[in-house]
């Protein structure tokens, strides 16, 4: 069963680059495509998509193979809603998102979270910092922003730190929050993303900044006031998170991990 899984879950990654319409020839939309990875987050898809549709923004929710009514609230909430057959993971609905968008014509998109936990009225910061420095990628960062709420644990800012000390020296400038999944991502960055992703835990965000880095990307950082998560819960687990942390790192560290083409 596993091992069927795995293939339809690749089927599905490799699909993602067929039948693609050519950036090049159509017009591009200069406001950005909000992108909402989403799996069974029906007790708050609808507040999220409502409040980014009342600031004119277009929604995109890729439905995770959500279990639940998802899909349908998003779309009754104004949404274009992607839906895939299975659960891919954050990382693999975000590129199909990615791909979207690059299809459609969107010179960038903003990731965020269908928790409730970004901040919608931050959006334009990003986007406004993007376009005066250059960014091709700017994070919104929970730990620079006076109105912060969160208040992780001793050990999980001893973690942080470690991966915003390899991002920074990706980056070439001061990263303090590389996991942070509120993020603008502009063109030529956007493409390479929706043409390969990486879709396991801390590849959609960790790694992303570290392989957008060494490529030469331009990347920049805002402070973001995100608040806790008011339904559900995380799905990452204590035991596993710590086994994909060692494994991330060490593999930046050795120059294995997932890389962005240099194009610059």
């Amino acid at each position: 069963m596993n091992i069927s899984r795995g293939l339809i879950k690749n089927l599905i990654l490799l699909s993602l680059n067929w039948n693609r319409t050519a950036p090049q020839l159509l017009t591009k939309i200069k406001s950005p495509l909000i992108v909402i990875p989403a799996f069974n987050e029906r007790e708050s898809i609808e507040s999220v998509v409502s409040q980014l549709r009342q600031l004119d923004f277009n929604v995109l929710v890729v439905d995770d193979g959500s279990a639940d009514d998802t899909a349908r609230l998003a779309k009754l909430s104004g949404a274009i809603v992607l839906r895939l057959p299975i659960n891919l993971g954050v990382g693999g609905a975000l590129r199909a998102g990615f791909r979207y968008a690059v299809d459609k014509g969107y010179s960038s998109v903003i990731q965020v979270d269908a928790d409730g936990q970004h901040p919608a009225h931050q959006i334009h910061e990003l986007r406004n910092h993007a376009e005066e420095h250059g960014a091709h990628l700017v994070i919104g960062s929970r730990y620079t922003s006076v109105d912060a709420t969160l208040k992780p644990s001793r050990a999980r800012q001893l973690v942080m730190r470690l991966l915003a000390n390899i991002a920074s020296q990706s980056a070439g400038r001061r990263i303090t929050d590389s996991t942070s999944g509120f993020r603008i991502i502009c063109e030529p960055l956007l493409s390479e993303f929706a043409t390969e992703f990486p879709s396991y835990y801390l590849g959609d965000t960790f790694e992303a900044v570290v392989a957008a880095g060494r490529a030469g990307f331009t990347i920049g950082e805002i402070p973001a006031a995100l608040s806790p998560r008011v339904h559900g819960q995380s799905s990452a687990h204590l035991g596993l998170a710590l086994l994909m942390i060692a494994k991330v790192v060490l593999l930046t560290t050795l120059r294995l991990n997932y890389q962005v083409r240099i194009t610059k």
